[in-house]
């Protein structure tokens, strides 16, 4: 998620006014352990906040250029 914010040019406070979620509810999900917590229509906002800045979420086993998960901007 902080890759993310950071191809976006965010901090969190951006990320979070973005997305209409809390700046507290960014931070915990940014300290998640390997798999981003929280509930799902907060997910779905940030995950649409990062897609409306260009932001492209690459799942594990998806295509991509170098297999794994990440982030990239759109083309």
């Amino acid at each position: 998620m902080k890759a993310a914010r950071a191809l976006a040019g965010w901090d969190q406070r951006q990320l979070a006014e973005a997305a209409g979620v809390s700046l507290p509810t960014i931070q915990r999900m940014e300290t998640s352990d390997d798999t981003v917590r929280g509930n799902v229509d907060t997910l779905v906002k940030v995950i649409e906040a990062l897609d409306r800045a260009g932001v492209v979420l690459v799942a594990a086993g998806s295509v991509s250029d170098t297999g794994g998960r990440g982030v990239r901007l759109k083309r």
